[in-house]
């Protein structure tokens, strides 16, 4: 035993062996990256010096080397997928100056238009005094993600109002001409009931990124979901129904080439402070490619807002945005029931459907709002209440050719309103 002992004691241990092959592995790659690190951070540093100037005559510098106009890439077009991902985009500004490849070093970033992999900032009324720079340092935190894109509410320098920036990943997004010619109509759009396009930042790896203004209120859907007390009143449920219809109107009939908005939902209409509505997102499909706009269009017709004869996002058209409208009007007036306790207490109302059904066997009483049924009864609007229920229902006609146009919702609102 002890002669056994001691031959294990002579035997040399494997471990060192292990981890001098691990190192072996290791160091090379960490050198390689090293490397790598150190050329991003010279290259545009040595680009900047007038090299050629030392070069004997008729010898040429090589390609690397070579002054260039600022027009590449940036450390954020290789990087913002990932951090998109991981919730970090806004925070990559200020680590891609430090590098000196961000907006103030060796590459720049264009602010004219810019074809191909140009990047480029087009600013549109409200937005003029948004730079790059500006938008891609301020620091943001995730308010919404979904299929093709990631919002961001993030806060601008100097005490400006926060603004809201939505990007649209490079996989989801048309090319850059596209896009531009989109977020030009878009821009151009001007309502007070509709949420404005600030600035749209087009990067050289096919990222998009739209800035709008940030209403503090939320979402219409938050509103009614929420059972926040005003959304039982009967005359807010008028005034939020009226602002959205005067601003479908104005995409279908107030523009001189007429919008389609293609994905209305009560997720898609902010509110202001003063519980005034505002539509988003209208034309955003123009900026998706075709999968990615069918991906939002099956997410449409999940949540019940799809009419159904549509089958590409690209066939949307007026009517059947005013099948959305009218599965809007009649959330509105469904809302959100709560439990004694306090606790929510959804009913699982699939619109239009179940409305339908409870008209047939004479229960629509049923598909209303408790609090709001009762407000109307006490003030003497429940003839009102019911002519809304049948506007709403004429909206999500399976047919198109018997759904109302924006001018008829908005003038029947009216005087349902009085």
């Amino acid at each position: 035993m002890e002669m056994a002992g001691a031959a294990e004691a002579d035997t040399p241990s494997q471990e060192p062996v292990r981890k001098g092959r691990s190192n072996t592995i290791l160091l090379p790659i960490v050198g390689i990256l090293l490397a790598y690190l150190l050329y991003r951070f010279l290259r545009p540093r040595l680009r900047r010096l007038r090299l050629d100037r030392y070069v004997p005559s008729g010898a040429r510098l090589p390609g690397w080397l070579r002054r260039r106009a600022p027009s590449g890439g940036a450390v954020l077009p290789y990087f913002a997928p990932i951090a998109d991902r991981l919730g970090a985009l806004p925070y990559l500004g200020p680590f891609a100056e430090r590098l000196g490849v961000g907006p103030q070093g060796g590459y720049g970033y264009g602010y004219g238009h810019g074809g191909g992999g140009a990047q480029a900032l087009v600013k549109f009324p409200g937005g003029e005094a948004l730079s790059v720079a500006a938008i891609l340092e301020a620091p943001g935190e995730v308010v919404a993600k979904s299929a093709h894109s990631t919002l961001y509410r993030a806060a601008m320098r100097s005490g400006e109002a926060a603004v809201l920036l939505r990007f649209v990943r490079p996989a989801c997004a048309v090319g850059a001409d596209e896009a531009y010619a989109a977020a030009g109509r878009i821009g151009a759009v001007s309502h007070p009931n509709l949420v404005p396009l600030r600035a749209v930042y087009v990067g050289p790896r096919g990222e998009k990124l739209l800035v709008h203004p940030f209403y503090a209120a939320g979402s219409l859907h938050r509103f009614l979901q929420e059972g926040i007390a005003e959304s039982q009143r009967w005359s807010i449920v008028c005034n939020l129904s009226l602002g959205i219809a005067r601003g479908l109107d104005h995409l279908h009939t107030g523009l001189e080439k007429p919008m389609v908005h293609g994905n209305l939902k009560t997720s898609n209409i902010l509110l202001d402070a003063s519980n005034e509505c505002r539509i988003s997102d209208y034309g955003l499909y123009l900026l998706l490619n075709p999968a990615a706009a069918q991906e939002m269009l099956e997410a449409s017709a999940a949540q019940g807002y799809k009419a159904p004869e549509l089958i590409k996002m690209r066939d949307a058209t007026r009517e059947s945005d005013i099948y959305s409208l009218g599965v809007v009007l009649l959330e509105m007036l469904a809302q959100k029931e709560h439990a004694d306790d306090g606790r929510p207490n959804p009913r699982d109302i699939l619109l239009p459907a179940s409305f339908k059904n409870l008209v047939l066997e004479r229960k629509i009483s049923e598909a209303f709002s408790s609090d709001l049924a009762r407000h109307c009864r006490r003030s003497g609007k429940e003839r009102n209440l019911n002519a809304y229920f049948e506007l709403a229902t004429a909206c999500c006609s399976p047919s198109p050719s018997l759904r109302p146009n924006t001018k008829h919702v908005l003038k029947r609102l009216e005087e349902i309103a009085r």
